[in-house]
């Protein structure tokens, strides 16, 4: 018995002219696996079960990988038995198409150029229907601006370059567990044992796990409390580690620290420069404005900036960005770069745009927030969005912040996986001076000393950890944090 030719595959359901598949291809990639299952793990990890044009290749191949991946072996009499009761596989001639598919089988070395070729049809199908939907959209919703047809599309586009696959839909419990364990490998193999992205601060890291991929993270605090240098000190540090291992296909793995996008709303990206060469250096930022270094200094700043000048950490200082801008931009350099972390400074400055114009500063901020959640889910990387909080604050005599405290609290609180805020005794104290020559002077003094270099990180909300504080050393000349000297313990950094 022969093969069953290619486009006979369903008489009642002619191939169309306008999706391009190719019937032989799937064939013959089925085929080389069943007769060689060690050309599964040759091929790109992007090519799924739905990636095949017929149903029936789609769920044979989702089973023998699901046998391969068990460490079992795929081959005709097995996949029989699975799929005696399938109308279609007796349709096709059960174990005989399968025995055709083997004798038919092309060298296994060429199943990845098959695999390449049935994954760039699939994305040909999914851009065809794709756009029709836009097209379809652009003709008849009133309800959503171009603007937002637009981001609609870009969001859509972007997942099927990414995934392979426009949308995610359901996902088995199988494959949910696949990831999980995945990540906890990770951990396990990476040095410190951190399943996110290192902070570079070690008892932080060790409270947080890291910072964990499509998780939204709140840092806040009252100005001058030091929030932007420590979002800034994270993204250094992270940038600054950066490594990477090389994929079969040729795109790069990140294996520690990452790629940092940072939006700075506030400040300029010369100034956020400033601070991160001050941190480098070891030259303070204020005597960098000013000019007033020496030679050495100088040298040291022209040396540190040789340094670090390749960290992957690119910095966006347009202000009053929208939350719509802000995704498309973070999007764009993920596909031409790589993404691994994106910072906010801050949260308060960012627009809901002009389709999202509304006097309830709550819902707009709500809308930010939620859109900021969607990012870390869609690019699979943590958000550190920065938060000013309320003056409530300073009416009450422990001015240690507390969730309530956020501004715009309910909407900030109920999408953050995280939220930290940064807490500087050292700040209100200093503000308190009695009046010098007296006994009340000396000891404020000597108070002022004991906690002139210590910051507090408070964790008030933390979904997959304990909350608490964490103590971290704080240098206001370089507008640094470190880790705090214990005894016992010299890791300061």
């Amino acid at each position: 018995m022969t093969i069953v030719p290619a486009l006979d595959l369903r008489s009642s359901e002619p191939h169309p002219a306008h999706a391009p598949a190719n019937i032989e291809a799937e064939q013959a990639l089925l085929g080389a696996i069943l007769f060689d299952n060690a050309a599964y793990e040759r091929l790109s990890d992007q090519l799924k079960a739905t990636h095949f044009y017929e149903p029936f290749h789609q769920r044979l191949f989702a089973a023998m990988e699901e046998y391969i991946r068990k460490g079992q072996l795929a081959e005709p009499i097995v996949l029989m038995e699975r799929f005696k009761r399938d109308p279609a596989f007796d349709e096709l001639g059960g174990l005989r198409y399968l025995a055709d598919l083997v004798d038919r089988a092309p060298p296994a070395a060429n199943a990845p150029e098959y695999g390449r070729l049935v994954y760039d049809l699939a994305i040909r199908r999914e851009l065809i229907r794709i756009g029709g939907e836009i097209a379809a959209a652009a003709q008849t919703d009133a309800e959503h601006t171009a603007k937002d047809q637009i981001e609609s599309a870009e969001q859509t586009l972007y997942a099927l370059a990414e995934t392979g696959q426009s949308s995610t839909g359901f996902q088995t419990f199988a494959e949910a567990l696949h990831g999980a364990v995945e990540m906890a490998a990770e951990a396990y193999n990476r040095d410190g044992g951190l399943a996110g992205v290192s902070t570079g601060l070690i008892d932080l890291d060790r409270m947080l796990g890291g910072l964990h991929p499509s998780d939204l993270v709140i840092l806040a605090g009252r100005p001058s409390m030091g929030k932007t240098a420590l979002a800034t000190n994270i993204a250094f540090s992270v940038s600054k580690a950066y490594a990477y291992d090389i994929q079969p296909d040729g795109s790069r793995k990140t294996s520690n620290g990452g790629v940092v996008a940072f939006f700075s709303l506030e400040m300029s990206a010369e100034q956020l420069a400033m601070r991160l060469l001050a941190d480098a250096s070891g030259v303070p930022s204020d005597r960098l404005r000013k000019g007033e270094i020496d030679a050495s200094e100088f040298g040291r700043v022209r040396d540190a900036s040789l340094e670090i000048q390749e960290a992957p950490l690119f910095i966006d200082a347009t202000g009053g960005l929208s939350i719509s801008k802000l995704t498309a931009r973070a999007r764009r350099l993920k596909r031409q770069v790589g993404l691994d972390l994106i910072v906010i400074d801050y949260l308060q400055l960012v627009t809901g745009g002009e389709g999202s114009k509304t006097d309830n500063r709550v819902q707009e901020v709500s809308m930010i927030t939620q859109g900021l959640k969607a990012l870390a889910k869609e690019l699979a990387v943590p958000v550190l969005a920065l938060s000013q909080l309320s003056r409530q604050v300073e009416n009450r005599e422990d001015k240690r912040p507390q969730l309530s405290d956020l501004r715009e609290s309910g909407s900030i609180e109920q999408d953050a996986d995280m939220v930290m805020f940064v807490y500087r005794e050292a700040y209100y104290l200093g503000r308190a001076e009695p009046r010098e020559g007296t006994p009340e002077h000396l000891a404020w003094q000597e108070d002022l000393d004991k906690i002139q270099h210590v910051a507090e990180v408070i964790i008030g909300k933390q979904r997959h950890g304990p909350i608490g504080t964490v103590k971290l050393h704080f240098n206001a000349d370089l507008t640094k944090f470190g880790n705090l000297a214990r005894e016992g313990r010299f890791d300061q950094r």
